[in-house]
Parts: C-alpha cells; sequence; structure tokens
C-alpha cells in the first residue's frame, strides 16, 4: 500500500473521528428526552460515556480539530451523483461549502503523498531498513501457483463489484482545497423527498432488513396504519448481534449528523451576516418521545452506541500512529509534534475507557456460520 494511500485512508479516517466524537459536547444541554441507563448489546452506560466524552475526550479533540492536518481537505465538489441523477438542491444561500485558495494551504498539505512521513524521508536508517524491505517484498518466487491463482480470483472478484465509495483523486484539477472550521457540519436546507431518498438507500442497502418490514416515521414506505414502528422493533430484537449492530451503526450516523444541523442551525438569513445556532424546535422535531412517537431516544441511544463503537476503533489504531515514523506533516515542524502529541494523548484516554465494546463477541459461533455471516457484512460494506 503506498504511503499517499496510508495517509489519505489514515488521516481521512481520523478526520472523521474527530467530527463524530464532538457530536456528543451538544447534548446535555439540549437533550430534553430521557435518554439513560445501560446501552443494548454492550455494558456500557450512557452517564460513563457522557463523563468521559466531557472531561477527557471532548476539550483534547476540540483543540485538535483546529490543527492544519485535520482541517484542510481536498475534495470535488463538481463531482456528480454516481447513482441517480440528483434534482435536490440546498434551499439557502449559506449552505454551498466554500472552498480556499491554495495559497492559504500549509506547504506539507500541499506536496501530495511523498512527503507525509517527513521522518521516514529523512532518517537514513529507517529509509534503508525500507528499501530493504521492499527488495524483499519484491521477490514473489516462492508463491505457489495455488496462491497465484487465489490472487488472479481475487482481483477478478474486487473488478466485478461496483465501487460504493471512490475516493477523489487528489492530482484532480477539479479536485479543491476546504477548510473544515470555515464550513463546519451544519444545517444546509437540503431536506424533502430528495434528501429522503439518500437516507432510504443507505438503509435499504446496508441493513439485513426485508422489504417487507418498515422501519418507523419513514416517508417513502408505504402507510403501516396504527403501527408505531413497534413491529420494526420486535423484528430487530429478534436477529443476531451482528445484524443488530449494523443497523445501529446507520441509525447512530443519521442521528450524529441530525444533530449537528440542529446545534448549528441557520436561525436568521439576513442581507448581512447569517446567525447560527442552536436550534431547540427542530431538535424536539426529530428527537422528542411525544413527537417522535417514542422514535427520539432510541436514536439518541444508537448516536452513544455508535460513539462506543468509534472509541473502540480508535483504541484500536492507535500503535499505527504510535510509530516514530508516522508523523503528521503539514511543514511546520513545531506544530506537527505537538498534534501528533496531542493525538496520541486522546489515544491514551480512549484505551484507558473502561467499558469498550467487545468486538470478539461478534461472529462468534460456529466457524463456517460465523463466516458466512461474516462475509455477508462485509459485501455490504463495500
Amino acid at each position: 500500500m503506498s504511503q499517499g494511500i496510508r495517509r489519505a485512508g489514515a488521516g481521512q479516517g481520523a478526520a472523521a473521528a474527530v467530527q463524530l466524537l464532538v457530536t456528543l459536547s451538544f447534548l446535555r444541554s439540549v437533550v430534553e428526552a430521557q435518554v439513560t441507563g445501560v446501552l443494548d448489546d454492550c455494558l456500557c452506560d450512557i452517564d460513563s460515556i457522557d463523563n468521559f466524552n466531557t472531561y477527557k475526550i471532548f476539550p483534547k479533540i476540540k483543540k485538535l480539530q483546529e490543527r492544519d492536518y485535520f482541517r484542510y481537505y481536498k475534495v470535488n465538489l463538481k463531482r456528480p451523483c454516481p447513482f441517480w441523477a440528483e434534482d435536490g438542491h440546498c434551499s439557502i444561500k449559506d449552505c454551498h461549502v466554500e472552498p480556499c485558495p491554495e495559497s492559504k494551504i500549509p506547504v506539507g498539505i500541499k506536496a501530495g503523498h511523498s512527503n507525509k512521513y517527513l521522518k521516514m524521508a529523512n532518517n537514513t536508517k529507517e529509509l534503508e531498513d525500507c528499501e530493504q524491505a521492499n527488495k524483499l517484498g519484491a521477490i514473489n518466487s516462492t508463491l505457489s501457483n495455488q496462491s497465484k491463482e487465489a490472487f488472479i480470483d481475487w482481483a477478478r472478484y474486487d473488478d466485478s463489484r461496483d465501487h460504493f465509495c471512490e475516493l477523489d483523486d487528489e492530482r484532480s484539477p477539479a479536485a479543491q482545497y476546504v477548510d473544515l472550521l470555515l464550513n463546519p457540519e451544519r444545517y444546509t436546507g437540503y431536506k424533502g423527498t430528495s434528501a429522503w431518498r439518500v437516507w432510504n438507500s443507505i438503509y435499504e442497502e446496508n441493513c439485513f432488513k426485508p422489504r417487507s418490514v418498515y422501519r418507523p416515521l419513514n416517508p417513502l414506505a408505504p402507510s403501516r396504519g396504527e403501527d408505531d414502528g413497534e413491529s420494526f422493533y420486535t423484528w430487530l430484537e429478534g436477529l443476531c448481534l451482528e445484524k443488530r449492530v449494523f443497523y445501529k451503526l446507520i441509525s447512530g450516523l443519521h442521528a450524529s449528523i441530525n444533530l449537528h444541523l440542529c446545534a448549528n442551525y441557520l436561525l436568521e438569513e439576513t442581507w448581512g451576516k447569517p446567525s447560527w445556532g442552536p436550534n431547540i424546535k427542530e431538535f424536539k422535531r426529530r428527537f422528542d418521545p411525544v413527537e417522535t412517537k417514542g422514535e427520539g431516544p432510541r436514536r439518541l441511544k444508537n448516536l452513544y452506541f455508535l460513539y462506543l463503537i468509534e472509541l473502540r476503533a480508535l483504541s484500536k489504531v492507535a500503535p499505527y500512529f504510535e510509530r516514530s515514523i508516522v508523523d503528521l506533516y503539514t511543514g511546520n515542524a513545531e506544530e506537527d509534534a505537538d498534534t501528533k502529541t496531542l493525538l496520541l494523548n486522546i489515544f491514551q484516554d480512549t484505551k484507558s475507557f473502561p467499558m469498550h465494546f467487545d468486538e470478539k463477541s461478534m461472529f462468534a459461533g460456529d466457524k463456517k456460520g460465523a463466516k458466512s455471516l461474516k462475509f455477508s457484512s462485509l459485501s455490504k460494506l463495500v
């Protein structure tokens, strides 16, 4: 795997985690729904997550967001939707993403993949070790014919799959830099049938759900009479842990995005500077137990569940960033060192959390059944 791909995957993944972990900071001040107790399918309680996030994670994550390495992102804003002709548009003028000029981008960010690992590039011994490893890795004469045939089969299978998500080519002329501090996750005015179609597709294509079972409060689903979604949850509780987890993760992501738009809503649109802030009314519409017929608290619990999974993922990826050769390079040596120190500090906190989700509890049945279920789960992610 190239350094550029590793940096893109690790950096963008860490940036996404930063965005997600910030979400809970908004909950305490506005949640009027009663969301308490132990989360389903794990041994962690909501109060413990709240306290851990408030006093340990959030203050440091907030600082990390402001660092150049996590602040700038390159993306093709004009890339068309590959799934259908997009007919929905933002309904307010302030919703569009504002790119920033390349002259304001730190030199290390603009340098591309070749200089992303500064210590690797400048440490002679580590560079020699890397070159030696590459030479050894280039010797493939020891591969058996059976292994080579397996590789060919894998390649054919990969080529036959539709790409659910493709990373933008950072070298593309259409790619632009975006300052995430100037373009926070917030209300965009994108709503209605077009927006629901996106979420409906996400749920339908990624959850183990028959089409005869409808999610509660889904306007695209046929009328279900007096059923407020209880049949859906009866069905969900009957699923195995792995399948329930898939649904909860998607629902938690949905709740995270909705919370961001409620926390940073366009309160007043004027000819001057627009006014943004928390919109309690919008929050109640999406999460209040009365207005959502009891669905809101479930959504919020799924957000906490997603937070717990994300916390576990960060603790698992920590060893990658703890290596001396991995440097969050922007070109400013002092800031880069501080950024990595702060990131490692956050990783230490995540590893110290006493009630992590136990991923070993998944796919732990009989080997044949677990393997089949794992393959089915992975196929929904690609």
